[in-house]
């Protein structure tokens, strides 16, 4: 660790704000994406495989940011960062040329692998440069990132589709990476001492193995692939081998890339499970919100953009009043109070429906954006308070892994639930020779939308409409669950 002397030696200003600037990156990713993605799907087709472009988005940043935390403590903060910025610009700097849903989703899965370095070595460098007195001084800034993309995410992708194009989207992130890297190249000095660790690359393979098999169950399930098929078999064989080697493998390795000894604490195995649930919501509500405002209520892509705006402005303003409130009533009881907004906006997207209209959504999420402040705040002072320094990067990681994951898995299962639902009703009303579920591409272009037969496109809305609502009812048992899990919090981190 530095001592004071060297951390008051650093530009920390500069440095935080080249920090601040790489998690804006990721941060921003989530909003301006989801609001772009009917018009994305619109001009590019396959609607089937909207939610492959966050899946595999999600997938490779849980898949890599415990990889990416372990580099950082043998080799630097800032190399990492620096190459993490380097493969997230790549990633969208090609996402931009995309031609086709195959090529946007390719590209997505390296721009994943980029941020799995952001978030989390941007985390440590904090921790680095600022004592703990300090580090509670910043958290309003830290959660602002949130507040700031929120806000200028959803009105850049409406802007960008409805004035420019959606490649706009991806391509903005070059000029404000590069500026975050530049400020940690030149402002961030680092005293590396050189450690003889191993890297769990084993551990990283089974576990991408297993959770993309699990992905591909849970999307195509029943609808490209057949739940009687031999294939079907063979991918549910692909995932629990996957599991049961990636836990073997945790298990016997001297260096593991998830150490199981941390899940002994009641309150990290506690938050880590809560906060799997809590990405599974967190990516339904980002994902198929703007779906349900445009291709369901009819509005544009900046409304869409605006009932997302109001998740994400509910976050940070939580996560400031979460800090006070955790010096007064605990962690546990402020959790608590987030797993009550959480089921309160699961309450609301349950009963959405076209004719509540955009302000009820963004009301909804909101609630969902206020539960997600006060768990989140709780979750990382809790479990940072019940390890030692040594453990206390791989704890948080972990953490952050779970959240990744839950929404990687999020999208998948939820796009899956979607998917099955919008077929059976085609099925239902005897049209699955005349559209399928990518005709629902038609519905989140306002162009092609008129060009439409009246039978077709009331089919279509009424099928979309069904199967988001399937999706809702899924968001609100998750909310459920999460309440359930938050209760077993106990009452004091067990350091």
């Amino acid at each position: 660790m530095e001592t004071n002397e060297k951390r008051k030696d650093l530009k920390r200003p500069l440095i935080l704000a080249s920090v601040m600037l790489g998690m804006f990156l990721a941060a921003i990713e989530a909003t301006i994406v989801a609001t772009s993605m009917p018009s994305i799907v619109a001009d590019l087709g396959g609607f089937s495989l909207y939610s492959w472009v966050f899946s595999a988005y999600l997938l490779t940043n849980a898949a890599t940011v415990l990889i990416f935390g372990k580099l950082s403590d043998i080799f630097g903060r800032k190399p990492i960062f620096v190459i993490g910025i380097l493969i997230f610009l790549t990633g969208s700097t090609l996402s931009g040329f995309s031609t086709s849903i195959l090529m946007l989703i390719c590209f997505r899965f390296i721009q994943g692998i980029g941020a799995g370095a952001l978030m989390p070595i941007a985390t440590t460098i904090v921790g680095d440069i600022y004592d703990k007195q300090e580090r509670a001084k910043i958290q309003g800034y830290l959660a602002s990132v949130w507040g700031i993309s929120a806000v200028t995410g959803p009105l850049l992708g409406g802007f960008f589709v409805d004035v420019l194009s959606w490649q706009f989207i991806f391509w903005m992130n070059i000029p404000l990476g590069i500026l975050a890297m530049l400020g940690i190249v030149f402002f961030l000095h680092e005293d590396i001492e050189k450690q003889t660790r191993s890297i769990d690359y084993p551990g990283a393979l089974w576990i991408v193995i297993a959770v993309s098999s699990l992905m591909l169950i849970l999307v195509e399930g029943g609808v490209g692939i057949a739940w009687d098929t031999p294939l079907m078999y063979g991918l549910i064989g692909i995932t629990l081998f996957g599991f049961t080697l990636f836990i073997i493998q945790e298990r016997r390795t001297s260096d593991p890339m998830m150490p199981f000894e941390i899940w002994k604490h009641q309150i990290i195995s506690v938050a880590n499970v809560t906060s799997l649930t809590i990405g599974m919501i967190l990516i339904g509500v980002s994902s198929y919100l703007p779906a349900f405002v445009q291709g369901v209520m009819g509005y544009s892509a900046t409304v869409a953009g605006f009932t997302l705006t109001t998740m994400s402005i509910g976050w940070p303003i939580a996560s400031t009043i979460a800090g006070r409130l955790l010096l007064v009533i605990g962690y546990r009881a402020t959790s608590l109070l987030g797993g009550i907004s959480l089921v309160v906006g699961g309450v609301l997207f349950f009963l959405l429906s076209p004719d509540k209209g955009p302000i009820w959504a963004g009301t909804g999420s909101f609630f969902i954006g206020v539960g997600m402040g006060l768990t989140n705040t709780s979750f990382i002072v809790a479990i940072q308070s019940s390890v030692g320094w040594k453990k206390r990067g791989i704890a948080t990681a972990a953490n952050m892994f779970m959240r990744s994951l839950g929404s990687a898995l999020g999208a998948a299962f939820l796009g899956g639930l979607l998917n099955n639902q919008l077929k059976t009703f085609i099925e239902h009303k005897g049209l699955e020779n005349r559209v399928s579920v990518d005709s629902a591409n038609n519905l989140l272009d306002p162009k092609q939308t008129v060009s439409l037969p009246n039978e077709t496109k009331t089919v279509l809305q009424e099928g979309l409409t069904s199967g988001l609502h399937v999706v809702y009812t899924g968001l609100f048992v998750l909310t459920v669950i999460s309440f359930i899990f938050i209760c077993f919090m106990p009452k004091k981190s067990d350091e």
